[in-house]
């Protein structure tokens, strides 16, 4: 099974976690270099004809999409159904969660720090309002709360890696009592925070620079 990622991506880092917490290895991790045009080369495509990371090659099976990713490694290597589990109701909120995260929250960091970091734009207000209303909707979602969506699970791994992103890019995520206090919990509980955080100081360059 290989794992085509950038180490400083936020989706490819929710998938290593979740592999950490599986317990499960990649046979190879190939690192894709956006920068460089490496997700147009043919071999690429034939694989992901969407060209985006990460992207999964399961023996011929290929997968992309973070969060699809993360849920079929779970179901088909997880040693239990723990981090998305067979009751329905609770595949639905786990599901609404990681939609959020990539619909909302994550979707509001790329509109308002991409442009500047790759384009080189000035920050746009409107944008970064709605990084504030996102994570108003994620502080509301967490109250009396210990995880994003009722126990543990891979909506939190998915969360975590878009917040430990804002977090490296400086926005003060602190403003939201319940978003810092389920962030400080998820950090010390999700195996793989090592790796991800690796990857967090990776991206920081460009918000050091």
């Amino acid at each position: 099974m290989d794992f085509y990622y950038r180490p400083g991506s936020a989706p490819c880092r929710s998938v290593l976690m979740t592999a950490k917490a599986i317990g499960l290895e990649f046979d190879k991790k190939i690192i894709i270099n956006t920068r460089a045009g490496d997700q147009f080369k043919p071999e690429y495509l034939k694989i992901n004809p969407q060209h985006t990371i990460p992207t999964l090659d399961d023996n011929g099976f290929s997968l992309w999409e973070s969060r699809a990713i993360m849920v079929y490694l779970v179901e088909k290597y997880g040693k239990d159904d723990k981090l998305f589990p067979k009751d329905v109701q609770k595949q639905a909120l786990i599901n609404q969660r990681l939609y959020f995260d990539m619909g909302t929250l994550y979707k509001s960091f790329a509109d308002y720090y991409y442009p500047q970091i790759f384009q080189k734009q000035a920050p746009n207000a409107e944008h970064y309002k709605k990084i504030e209303s996102a994570f108003e909707i994620f502080n509301t979602l967490l109250e009396g709360q210990t995880y994003a969506a009722g126990d543990y699970s891979v909506a939190d791994i998915a969360l975590l890696a878009t917040v430990s992103t804002f977090d490296v890019a400086g926005f003060d995520y602190k403003r939201y009592a319940n978003v810092a206090k389920w962030y400080e919990h998820a950090k010390e509980v999700t195996p793989g925070w090592v790796i991800n955080w690796t990857g967090c100081l990776e991206f920081r360059k460009y918000f050091d620079n």
